[in-house]
């Protein structure tokens, strides 16, 4: 994009503050000095960010900018610290762990909601239930619980079959007060960072009931259990809200900052002068016309993410991506090189596999998952991309197919579906696209509803596992929206979920026969790139705690000087 047209949002820019916070990765900074300076400087914090939150219930949240959110202010049995490491939240000490390794029993430290009530082994029931009970629809509950918790497939399974269920057969029990007891189908060896993830957070059910269809609306209808308390968000439109710290927080001398000030400001350009300008001291991710300025900036902090994008193709009622040519010849016609140096040019790599590298490495071997099936299984071929295009074409019995590309309507989102419409109707005569851009939650819904043909989604893991790839293509799975389905795939991923689960090297083949079938058989995706992040961090901040699982960001730690 040409920067006068960025230039024109700066006037814009400087009304709006606010971050989307990274981390140094570093430990807390245990300096006495520098925690002199901190207790002597006002801590409050902005930031930017480019989407708006769409949802703050942890049963209905499927999105990151939520995820990071209640990160924040709520709560679950664990988090992860600044070093990455699985450390306690509601949970105090270590858990009781049965022989065979599925029953796990918690006792939850004294701990308050910001309304006063006690946190309670049954508030953590009345959540997981909530998820798991199919009326609710939860989009992460089932993908989350089944084949984790016991009994969650059984009750998901009813509920597609019209058929009752109890949800007391999920295998989540207070056994008091403060006695939670949690049963598994089997063990599962990232269980504790499992545990983390929002989905597992609890939720006080005589508050919840007591605010009925309006619960989690806006701020005014939440209660928190987290480092920070939510106020002046009004709902999923709304373009600013801000974290204050949480009283009632059980560890809130740990918590340093008053407040973060939040505001959305999609247009990078604008976030990066905002932050030059000192109205934000923690910017969105940049843009590729923005990073090449500030390298060897201390300011900038990046990252290489097991975070995976890539282009979705919606077979249903779609006759065209139904087809296994037409696909196959989209997934190859994109210059993902030049895209990624070119376009993006933010440290992102070219992803030609479904499963990201330097991300999980197998507990016997030592060894990565990519080194299994190597990083080329659909790579960028214009020659082959043609000869499945016109084999595609044939079969359907017609010269031009149309299709609706569905992005964000942040000004970098609109960039790369420009790129991607020019290189698809560059390199496949006859196809058409057509690019719809929306805002981040509409797209959330259109996706929900596979209300597209094409749209350009990314998949950052919930937890340190393969699996957390993998099973987003399980047949009628919760994460699939695009009606992929083979059996061959379900059944591999399914005995590496069970008969394989202690078993690491076969377990690992099985996931990596399963990413060959996804990819090179089937090219039910077109992987793309995976990211790399880039933000800057104002020098007066220390301790942004970015992770590389589940929410993004933890302010808990964080302080200005």
């Amino acid at each position: 994009m040409k920067k006068t047209k960025f230039f024109q949002l700066i006037a814009i820019s400087l009304v709006l503050s606010v971050l989307l916070a990274a981390c140094s990765g570093g430990g807390e900074d245990t300096s006495k000095d520098a925690d002199k300076e901190s207790a002597n400087a006002t801590q409050e914090l902005k930031a930017l960010e480019l989407q708006a939150i769409p949802s703050m219930d942890t049963v209905m949240a499927q999105d990151t900018v939520s995820f990071t959110t209640m990160n924040n202010v709520m709560e679950g049995l664990y988090r992860l610290d600044s070093n990455q490491e699985v450390v306690g939240g509601m949970a105090e000490g270590e858990p009781e762990v049965s022989e065979d390794g599925t029953v796990y029993t918690f006792k939850l430290r004294d701990a308050k909601w910001s309304n006063g009530d006690p946190v309670t082994a049954s508030d953590f029931v009345f959540a997981w239930q909530r998820a798991i009970d199919p009326e609710n629809a939860s989009p992460y509950g089932p993908y989350m619980m089944d084949g984790k918790i016991k009994g969650a497939a059984e009750i998901s399974a009813a509920g597609a079959a019209k058929k009752e269920y109890d949800l007391n057969t999920l295998g989540v029990k207070a056994i008091d007060e403060k006695t939670l007891e949690v049963t598994l189908e089997r063990p599962i060896p990232f269980f504790k960072s499992l545990m983390s993830f929002p989905t597992f957070y609890p939720q006080n059910q005589k508050f919840v009931e007591e605010q009925g269809d309006n619960y989690a609306k806006t701020a005014e209808n939440l209660i928190y259990n987290g480092p920070f308390v939510l106020s002046n968000w009004d709902g999923s439109t709304a373009s600013s809200w801000t974290y204050s710290k949480n009283a009632e927080y059980w560890d809130a001398e740990a918590v340093k900052l008053e407040t973060v000030q939040w505001n959305v400001l999609k247009d990078a350009q604008a976030a990066a002068n905002a932050f030059e300008t000192g109205e934000a001291d923690v910017t969105p991710k940049l843009t590729s016309d923005i990073v090449p300025q500030y390298e060897g900036d201390e300011r900038l902090v990046k990252w290489l993410e097991p975070t995976i994008f890539w282009l979705k193709m919606n077979q249903k009622d779609n006759e065209a991506l139904a087809n296994v040519d037409i696909r196959k010849a989209i997934a190859q016609a994109v210059n993902k090189d030049d895209f990624v140096n070119s376009v993006l040019n933010n440290g992102s790599i070219v992803a030609n596999y479904a499963v990201p590298q330097d991300f999980a490495k197998n507990d016997e071997t030592g060894k990565d998952f990519r080194e299994i099936n190597g990083n080329e299984l659909l790579p960028y071929n214009v020659e082959a991309a043609k000869e499945s295009w016109e084999k595609g074409l044939a079969a359907l019995g017609t010269e031009k197919v149309e299709l609706r590309y569905l992005g964000d309507d942040t000004e970098n989102a609109k960039t790369i579906a420009e790129y991607v419409k020019n290189q698809l109707e560059t390199n496949l005569p006859g196809l058409t696209i057509k690019v719809e851009s929306v805002p981040f939650s509409v797209r959330i819904d259109r996706e929900n509803s596979q209300d597209f043909d094409i749209q350009m989604a990314g998949w950052g893991p919930d937890y340190l596992d393969p699996m957390t790839f993998s099973d987003l293509w399980l047949t009628g799975g919760g994460n699939n929206k695009m009606d992929y389905s083979n059996e061959k795939y379900d059944q591999l991923v399914n005995d590496a979920q069970t008969t394989l689960g202690q078993k690491p090297v076969e377990r690992y083949e099985a996931l990596a026969k399963a990413e060959r079938i996804l990819l090179e058989e089937d090219a039910a995706i077109a992987p793309m790139y995976q990211r790399s992040s880039n933000v800057l961090v104002g020098e007066r901040v220390e301790n942004f705690t970015y992770h590389l699982v589940g929410p993004e960001y933890s302010f808990k730690w964080t302080s200005v000087k």
